[in-house]
């Protein structure tokens, strides 16, 4: 389950199989507590939208107590404050000297990147070696041609894992789940659409809003 869920994330939260709230988690948390002081024996199952992941949301204590263990939103870039007005009588400071600027020391430029171990065959790294700016730049420019040229697979990759994940935590008892998974998979949508069409009615709606982005867009299914 997710422990470090941004505070943006948009979730959809089940209690048992009825959907009982939707939006962030600060909003979700306000919704939850309520429903949980209602009916404390509430079994409550949150989801991430993107990843069908379950989300941790601890709602003991107080609603206070709750908000204070979330994720704070990310402050937006703080503005620049306005000078302030300069009266006619009030004597004028002398301009502040610049510093000079620091001295640029050699080294790797700051470019976000992240140092991790890879491995590869002898002639790759040979091949690498031959590239222009070396073996970093060239890997990081085979990984931005494969996500530009993969983007569609991955975000039909994508949608049907999160489908199958959500709908194996509050369908996999529910008839017709192993035939539902295999035609979410091989991209058979109206084998898979006949699958759910008997479940309870939230979770079908749910797992058919995941699965969307996870249709091909023009191939034919197969008898």
């Amino acid at each position: 389950m997710h422990t470090d869920t941004p505070a943006a994330a948009q979730l959809t939260a089940f209690a048992g199989q009825q959907k009982v709230a939707a939006g962030t988690l600060h909003a979700l948390a306000h919704t939850l507590k309520a429903l949980v002081t209602r009916d404390p024996d509430a079994q409550i199952l949150i989801f991430d939208d993107a990843t069908g992941s379950q989300v941790d949301l601890n709602l003991h204590g107080s609603l206070a107590d709750v908000l204070q263990r979330l994720p704070r939103p990310r402050a937006a870039p703080a503005m620049a404050a306005q000078a302030p007005a300069v009266s006619a009588t009030a004597p004028v400071a002398a301009p502040a000297v610049a510093a000079p600027p620091a001295a640029r020391t050699a080294g790797r430029p700051k470019l976000g990147v992240v140092a991790r171990e890879i491995t590869l065959l002898p002639r790759h790294w040979e091949w690498l070696a031959t590239q222009p700016g070396g073996a970093s730049v060239a890997l990081r420019k085979l990984v931005e041609h494969a996500q530009r040229d993969n983007k569609a697979a991955d975000a039909q990759r994508q949608a049907r894992e999160a489908a199958y994940k959500f709908m194996r935590a509050l369908a996999g008892d529910e008839a017709g789940f192993e035939e539902a998974s295999r035609a979410l998979f091989a991209g058979r949508q109206a084998a898979f659409l006949a699958c759910v069409e008997e479940w309870p009615a939230d979770v079908r709606t749910h797992v058919l809003q995941l699965a969307e982005q996870g249709w091909p867009g023009s191939e034919q299914e197969s008898a």
